[in-house]
């Protein structure tokens, strides 16, 4: 494994500016993070973000950050936010990624409420998980939370994270569930996000009172930004 291995998983169509990342976590698992651009600049996911985040979706705080240079905006924060290493250069000799991806065929709505025990969800009390289905399998994620709140992620772009990561390029659907509520939805920013990589999919909403209901992501978030509008 070489670190142009990962950076070609990146999603990065308007910088070009591949990067990537790896959390060992503090179980002792391998975490892969991606950079992962949108076309609301600001929505742009940093590969740290990214592996952070999946580390803890997994119930492992991150323990040791490895980068192939030390100019990651967030690095710095993440690290102490965790009172992390850092290792730049060389990838850890004894790196084995295990594929993100779960068996497919699962059951959701059970699968989605055992996932909200996993939530990090100090600051709101408002656990949230969801799951991206793909050709490829199906991609967890629960909402996590952090002391600057605007670095946390919603559960649904953990599981994105985790799923073009994968190498995952086209998606089928997304399934979200939480605690409490009367709408299980995802917010504006999961909406324009979501939009980017899976407008005609459709997002499956059980909501806490156990009823569903189901839409196109595209209706989510009408007159989406969208990228025909940038560098005109």
């Amino acid at each position: 494994m070489k670190w142009e291995d990962l950076y070609k998983r990146a999603y990065v169509p308007y910088s070009g500016k591949q990067d990537a990342c790896v959390v060992l976590g503090s179980e002792g698992g391998f975490y892969v993070g991606v950079r992962i651009e949108n076309v609301s600049f600001p929505l742009t996911i940093s590969c740290v973000q990214a592996a952070c985040s999946i580390s803890l979706s997994y119930g492992e705080n991150p323990k040791t950050i490895y980068v192939n240079s030390n100019d990651e905006p967030q690095l710095k924060y993440w690290a102490q936010e965790f009172d992390c290493d850092i290792l730049v250069g060389e990838l850890p000799a004894n790196l084995n990624l295990a594929n993100y991806s779960e068996q497919a065929g699962i059951e959701k709505v059970p699968i989605l409420k055992k996932l909200l025990d996993y939530a990090v969800a100090g600051n709101s009390n408002f656990p949230v998980s969801a799951i991206i289905s793909s050709d490829s399998g199906h991609y967890t994620g629960v909402n996590i939370e952090v002391s600057d709140w605007a670095k946390g992620l919603c559960a649904e772009r953990v599981a994105l994270c985790k799923a073009i990561a994968d190498g995952v390029k086209t998606f089928q659907s997304l399934s979200v569930h939480t605690l409490k509520g009367e709408f299980s939805s995802p917010c504006g920013a999961c909406r324009q996000v979501l939009f980017e990589h899976l407008p005609l999919s459709k997002a499956e909403l059980y909501h806490a009172n156990g009823t569903y209901s189901e839409h196109f992501i595209l209706d989510l978030l009408p007159f989406s930004f969208t990228s025909k509008d940038l560098f005109s």
